[in-house]
């Protein structure tokens, strides 16, 4: 009788498959960080624990290097692109596809476990935020030591010095802490969202632990007292202290090792960090070996030893051997050694340690691309290595694929109880052509993805469950059953920032959405707050119209343009504004929702993106402005025009100030100066302290108004013209101008003697100097890094200014070291300033690098909005001073509207786009101001500065027109004002219902609080009586003395992964 023939055997084909491709859990993972964030973490820390200067070698690392070739072949990178190449070609998949980024990063990921204790939850996004590129949801790992100091946090937030020397303090902090954790972790235990625990004591105070629950209990006393007291002088509540660190973890080992089912069950799994940190860690207490008698002590507990252990990988394979519930993860040294340290961990690990007892984990954070390399070169390395041990012999193509499916999926399913299902098509076909990304649209791609195709569709042969019913959820990317289902327009709004937003503030009513047009005019439009809502969730814009003055037929700009908010710029309005509201700024985008490329912030964030990403730089920017408070003179005749001269130091001054200064502090506006200017009486300048750039534009912009506002409340105006009352032109001798600093400073000699400086005349078309320091030092040199910029004005557009000398920056690091003259060329700088606006326009058009790096849409917004005025308003006239004609800068800038200056535009483009802000009239627009020569009205109308000032009389038209335009203004005013009243008045009724809605529900629960704090008393009392006599139970054992010594705990270590 013939034999009938078994099954085909494995091929080395097959396991080549298997390991390309089987799905993985990653068990080990955290949070990616927000991008408002993301500037405060290099992104070479990928491959590296170094920090500081240490991180300044990583760049010549056999890890980084490897890691960067892997890099090149994700963002299709040519083989000979450095790092700087890399890093831009980032930029450009994240402003394009960062869809397809993600998902290529998380390709053949089934499922993640997250620890979320490592940053603060406002700068990463929710742990489950990675669910839409994975087959199954993710889980949470509960850090024990960042639930221990929250908890520390909450309780002693409102502590003082005094109140250590209570005698009852001490004792009640220590039963109100110890039972919250144990609640909290108890909560924990039952949360199916939960899959593990995790301990840092590692990096805190060492793996030795003491393994006696009793003894730890004893000897925490006098430690908890001094971390207290530390606390409350301190406000830092990282725990440090080696007696409370042991507690922590033994307290959490009693509590998962209570109400186990049977004597035989394992409790939710602890991870321990072990080994692989940065030099925060203590490398020798770091070593595995010794949690061998904790260990013993808790066998109901799995122990997850970290990171391979690295370099300890011999120890912990060695505890995975001898011990049934240790488990050894090899993560986080993928991507963070080189191959052949990967391969010894790899093999040092399987010395010992059972194909059952060992996980895989990236370890990714921060980034995606940190989850990609790690997936990628444990393959490799897996694969490797397997295929060496077949080669000769030790085990079988079966057995080398049953333990691969076992260590990317099977292990980790069982430990944390997971119950999912690995859908996987065994069957070996050809990769798929993978999605190209180009930046130039038409243009092949010579270079391919990475090697790592997606999880192929599932066909006839399956990998069965390795336990518990499918996952609905599991599939294929080509045939997937989405989770979640995908949403049926693009994401427009990052919904988590806003939802966080209306969280602390339920009480706006309103949001200003506003926009900065090419003038440097700031425009409003109110919009009621579910609008507002319905706009961010259903994904749309808001539709506006540009003014004539920056839309014109045949031109640069879309006469009308899409408002995109963005959600990292929303923020509270102050106290005094009349309504509950919040204020934005805006993108401009056409219908379709692309960028316009002549928005003027759209255009400042590219070229910060560029500078960040291509040439590994970052900025902070303190501008400084300069405003004159004036107040309506009273000494005029019945039918004299209004008058205003400066605000005199008296009475009224101080509240205005005060006022202004609380208000921008309710905004959280920082101010690192404020003084009055000696040569121009009621003159003060705003020093604000150094931000990233459009955030620091932003608080400009954002500054200017709640000043203005602010001084509309005490009948005041406030003016950012030169000297505007001086009937000499000479400027204040201190104005506005910009520091920056650059970071590292190791090329801010190219940035600004190489690029700034040559390209001056050009930048003046943009910044519209009108400073005499810009004559003497446009471009001052502080110390390393830090350099004062004076060619600006406040009357400029911010988004522009700021994005010549960026660009002008970029093009000195472009140009490299041979251009720059040195520190020494910056003397006789001042002659290269612009004198007048037609010296500028000729400087930028002769400019053609320039002009190529700002964007053609740029130049022509700026040069077409100069252009209208060419002739006729314009002075073409050189005078002595070298500095622009006020009514040169007054036409370019079309005049700060509203509070900000004394220009009234009048047009009724701005009035249609610029509504009332907060109840505080614009009323520059109704009654044109005469003070002292030099004003545009006085000259629109014929009349010489000397004839407005003698309050000579102008022609009887005008006077007609005049009459008739004021007449208009107070009537759209008045019928605003009603408006407003309408709505202020329903806002008080509102107020005033739900104010009794709650007075009643504080009644009731005042009465309920009163009963529940009876018997939480009895209860208390009942329960501290049982345990002074239960000495015996070390957890509430505890004796407090009150010795004043206060250990210093060190600062918090944002790497504890």
């Amino acid at each position: 009788m013939d034999q009938v023939p078994g099954p085909p055997r494995p091929t080395i084909e097959q396991l080549r498959h298997v390991a390309n491709h089987f799905p993985i859990i990653d068990s080990h993972t955290h949070n990616l960080i927000l991008p408002t964030d993301s500037e405060s973490i290099p992104f070479e820390s990928i491959t590296t624990e170094a920090q500081g200067r240490a991180l300044r070698d990583t760049f010549k690392s056999l890890p980084h290097l490897r890691a960067a070739r892997q890099l090149r072949q994700l963002y299709e990178c040519g083989e000979d692109a450095d790092w700087e190449d890399i890093l831009g070609q980032r930029v450009e998949w994240l402003r394009s596809n960062p869809q397809e980024l993600h998902k290529r990063c998380f390709e053949g990921v089934h499922a993640l476990l997250v620890d979320d204790g490592l940053a603060d939850p406002r700068k990463v996004y929710p742990y489950d935020s990675h669910d839409e590129y994975l087959q199954s949801p993710s889980k949470r790992i509960v850090r024990i030591e960042t639930v221990a100091e929250r908890i520390m946090q909450r309780l002693l937030r409102d502590a003082k010095e005094d109140d250590l020397g209570r005698p009852k303090f001490l004792p009640d902090v220590w039963t109100d802490f110890t039972d919250d954790f144990e609640r909290e972790i108890q909560d924990a235990v039952r949360d199916p969202e939960v899959a593990a625990f995790k301990s840092v004591v590692c990096y805190r105070t060492g793996l030795d632990v003491e393994p006696d629950y009793e003894i730890a209990a004893r000897a925490v006393g006098h430690p908890f007292e001094r971390y207290v007291k530390s606390s409350i002088r301190k406000r830092s509540y990282r725990i440090k202290r080696k007696p409370l660190n042991d507690y922590i973890v033994l307290r959490t080992l009693e509590i998962l090792s209570e109400k186990l089912p049977h004597s035989d069950s394992l409790a939710k799994p602890m991870q321990f960090h072990a080994g692989l940190g940065d030099n925060d860690i203590n490398l020798l207490e770091a070593n595995p070996a010794y949690l061998q008698q904790l260990i013993e002590a808790y066998p109901s507990v799995p122990f997850v030893i970290l990171h391979a252990a690295y370099p300890y990988t011999k120890e912990a394979s060695y505890l995975t051997a001898v011990y049934r519930h240790v488990y050894l993860d090899v993560g986080e040294v993928f991507p963070m050694i080189s191959r052949d340290g990967q391969l010894t961990v790899l093999r040092e690990a399987l010395q010992l340690a059972p194909g059952s007892k060992l996980l895989y984990s990236s370890d990714g954070h921060w980034f995606p691309e940190s989850f990609y390399l790690a997936h990628l070169q444990f393959r490799e390395v897996w694969l490797e290595i397997l295929n060496e041990y077949v080669q000769k012999g030790d085990i079988t193509v079966f057995q080398a694929i049953a333990m691969t499916k076992d260590i990317l999926f099977n292990n980790a399913n069982i430990l944390y109880d997971l119950r999912h299902q690995a859908v996987f098509d065994e069957t070996i076909r050809d990769s798929p052509k993978q999605l190209t990304f180009n930046t130039k649209p038409g243009a092949e791609s010579p270079y391919h993805s990475p090697s790592m195709p997606p999880i192929p569709p599932a066909g006839a042969t399956t990998q069965p469950a390795t336990s518990g019913p499918a996952d609905p959820r599991s599939g294929s990317p080509f045939a997937p059953v989405s989770f979640p289902p995908p949403p049926k327009v693009p994401q427009v709004y990052d919904n988590q920032i806003f939802d966080g937003f209306m969280r602390e503030n339920a009480g706006v009513r309103f949001v200003y959405v506003q926009w900065l047009d090419y003038r440097g005019s700031l425009c409003t439009r109110l919009v009621p707050i579910k609008e507002f809502i319905r706009v961010i969730h259903d994904g749309e814009r808001i539709y506006a119209s540009l003014s004539d003055a920056d839309s014109m037929k045949n031109s640069f700009s879309p006469p009308e343009i899409y408002l995109e908010p963005d959600l990292r710029s929303l923020s509270r309005t102050h106290s005094k504004d009349s309504l509950p509201s919040a204020s934005v700024f805006c993108y401009w985008r056409t219908e379709s929702g692309a960028p316009l490329p002549s928005c003027p912030r759209t255009s400042l964030e590219a070229l910060i993106n560029n500078l960040q990403y291509t040439y590994s730089t970052t900025l902070l920017v303190g501008f400084e402005l300069a405003v004159t408070f004036l107040s309506r003179s009273s000494n005029l005749d019945r039918n004299q025009q209004d008058v205003y001269l400066p605000l005199e130091s008296t009475s009224s001054l101080p509240p205005l100030l005060s006022d202004i200064l609380l208000a921008l502090d309710d905004l959280s506006i920082e101010l690192q100066s404020f003084h009055a200017t000696e040569s121009t009486q009621g003159r003060y300048v705003f020093q604000f302290t150094p931000q990233p750039p459009l955030l620091a534009v932003d608080t400009l912009i954002q500054s200017r108004h709640v000043i203005g506002q602010i001084a509309a409340t005490h009948s005041a105006r406030t003016s950012l013209e030169n000297n505007v009352l001086s009937s000499q032109r000479t400027p204040a001798p201190e104005e506005a101008s910009v520091n920056i600093s650059l970071h590292p400073p190791t090329y801010d000699s190219n940035f600004f003697v190489g690029g700034v400086a040559p390209h001056l005349p050009a930048i003046c078309a943009l910044t519209l100097s009108s400073d005499p320091r810009s004559l003497n030092e446009p471009l001052t040199h502080k110390k390393s890094g830090n350099w004062t910029f004076s060619c600006f004005d406040s009357l400029a557009n911010p988004y522009f200014a700021l994005s010549a000398v960026l660009a002008a920056g970029i093009l000195g690091l472009q140009a490299g070291a041979g251009t720059v003259m040195g520190l020494e060329g910056l003397h006789g700088l001042g002659a290269n300033v612009a004198r007048n606006v037609n010296e500028a326009k000729s400087a930028l058009n002769s400019d053609g690098a320039l002009r190529q790096i700002l964007g053609e849409d740029v130049v022509a917004a700026v040069l077409g909005l100069n252009a209208r005025h060419d002739g006729g308003a314009y002075q073409q006239s050189m005078r002595p001073s070298g500095q622009f004609e006020h009514d040169e800068r007054r036409e370019v800038t079309g005049a700060q509207g509203g509070l900000y200056d004394l220009q009234g535009r009048g047009s009724s483009a701005y009035r249609e786009t610029t509504p009332v802000h907060g109840g505080l009239e614009h009323d520059d627009n109704r009654e044109r101001m005469v003070a002292q020569p030099g004003f545009e009205d006085s000259q629109r109308r014929g009349r010489s500065p000397y004839d407005a000032a003698m309050g000579g009389q102008p022609g009887y038209e005008h006077e007609e027109r005049v009459k008739k335009e004021r007449m208009e203004e107070r009537e759209r005013a008045e019928e605003e004002e009603r408006m407003r009243d309408a709505a202020r008045r329903q806002e008080t009724e509102r107020r005033q219902e739900l104010e009794r809605r709650q007075e009643g529900e504080r009644r009731q629960e005042t009465e309920r609080g009163q009963r529940v704090e009876t018997e939480r008393g009895q209860r208390a009392e009942t329960e501290r009586g049982q345990r002074a006599e239960t000495t015996e139970h070390a957890g509430r054992r505890v004796g407090f003395d009150h010795d004043d010594d206060d250990d210093d705990t060190s600062s918090e270590d944002a790497h504890e992964k």
